[in-house]
């Protein structure tokens, strides 16, 4: 970005590392989604969903300089944590047939497909929690043993970085909910040695050399000038679906969701209802916490050919989304940084949920890019049109409305039709 001070980035980055904190000790006003009470026996009523402010935590802290990442899940920590189930059972918190049944998906996708997912520092529990969650849904296995998984550090070794609580908590959601979309696609977890995106771009990088077909990228910072060279340096692989989460800080811009090479993923508030679809979606937002999925008008990246939206001259974020409130959240077993059981949200579940929609969708074209697939498939999106996540001008880039808006993008998955190109 020519002519952008020093004063100008830091600023920036202050008021992103102030929100996000904020958001860390404030809870977020939403719905309680079916099923995020605590352990009920299974095929149990659903519960009408109910107004309430749950109590949450980010796994992971602010980023402290240019160029620092920061993961982006959040924990319910007013939900009981569970070590284990009685046999009659079931997680609290939104499972596979949850998710597949509000994004009308196939059961039983993913068959050849291999999905990577790229996170910082260690989850030395990793496979023994994704053997637990897959179990408990009755999903086949995925482990090393049987060659369906596979664990490496960001230079393709076992030479694996330092474990950290944050991002074991980050991986567990990234790799159930990659389980809960395509059960029999292959998984890589890449783990960075750090939070740079240098060693993180590196880790995407490497999951692409090692066959991956789609990739999730559950982390952001704030923009910076040296984005437009990572975009080349790391996000440049033409026929790889590359995802990227929009944020959990509210109105707001981050990357790598504004690269122009990768599916800016935003997040939704997912609630049951007696509609055709038996679904309702909002946008993820807090007026009174000012958290929430990220959205808005890049100030480094240039507006991709297949993006048309007006208000915004450069890149708009975001161009899809999936389920992220935790009010409304997923299961997730993690006992690492947790202890078992939890229920988790953000826009890190968002991002492997839509990478996973595209591995169900099919192998991307030859030098296509695969963020431009939805924009020619809008009809098969469900829109989202209430919500907010912030004060903005133009009102489109914080306020969900028809067609598509900055918070959810063109809408949520209806089906795979909209993936595919």
């Amino acid at each position: 970005m020519e002519g952008c001070s020093l004063r100008t980035i830091s600023a920036s980055l202050s008021r992103r590392a102030v929100r996000q904190a904020a958001a860390a000790s404030l809870s977020v006003a939403a719905l309680v989604a079916a099923g995020l009470a605590t352990a009920a026996p299974a095929g149990a009523t659903v519960a009408t969903p109910a107004a309430h402010h749950p109590h949450v935590k980010r796994l992971c802290s602010a980023p402290s300089k240019p160029g620092m990442m920061a993961c982006n899940a959040v924990a319910r920590t007013d939900i009981m944590q569970h070590h284990s189930l009685s046999p009659n059972a079931t997680p609290s918190g939104y499972g596979p047939s949850d998710l597949l049944s509000a994004y009308n998906l196939p059961a039983n996708g993913g068959a050849g497909a291999t999905i990577a997912i790229v996170d910082a520092q260690d989850d030395p529990n990793a496979e023994a929690d994704l053997a637990t969650y897959r179990s408990q849904y009755g999903l086949p296995e995925c482990s090393t043993a049987n060659g369906c998984f596979s664990k490496v550090a960001q230079d393709g070794s076992t030479n694996y970085p330092s474990a950290d609580s944050g991002w074991a908590g980050e991986i567990s959601l990234d790799l159930d909910m990659v389980s809960a979309i395509a059960p029999n696609a292959h998984i890589i977890l890449v783990e960075a040695n750090s939070a740079s995106m240098s060693d993180l771009g590196t880790s995407v990088n490497e999951a692409v050399s090692l066959g991956a077909g789609y990739v999730s990228n559950s982390y952001g910072g704030s923009e910076d000038p040296s984005d437009t060279q990572a975009d080349s340096q790391y996000f440049n692989h033409p026929g790889v679906v590359i995802t990227a989460s929009a944020g959990d800080s509210g109105y707001g811009v981050e990357y790598p969701a504004a690269s122009p090479n990768v599916t800016s993923v935003g997040g939704t508030s997912l609630t049951r209802d007696s509609s055709s679809r038996g679904w309702s979606e909002s946008v993820w937002g807090s007026s009174a916490g000012g958290n929430g999925t990220g959205s808005g008008c890049s100030t480094v990246e240039a507006k991709p050919s297949w993006q048309t939206d007006s208000g915004c001259s450069n890149r708009t974020v975001a161009d899809v989304s999936a389920v992220a409130d935790p009010a409304t959240g997923v299961a997730v077993y993690d006992s690492y940084q947790a202890s078992g059981w939890n229920v988790y949200g953000g826009t890190s579940a968002s991002s492997p949920i839509i990478a996973s929609v595209y591995a169900l969708a099919g192998t991307p074209s030859s030098g296509s890019n695969p963020a431009s697939f939805p924009y020619n498939n809008t009809s098969a999106l469900n829109d989202v049109t209430s919500g907010s996540n912030g004060s903005c001008d133009p009102s489109y880039l914080c306020n969900a409305g028809q067609g598509y808006d900055g918070p959810t993008g063109l809408g949520t998955p209806n089906g795979t039709a909209a993936f595919t190109g």
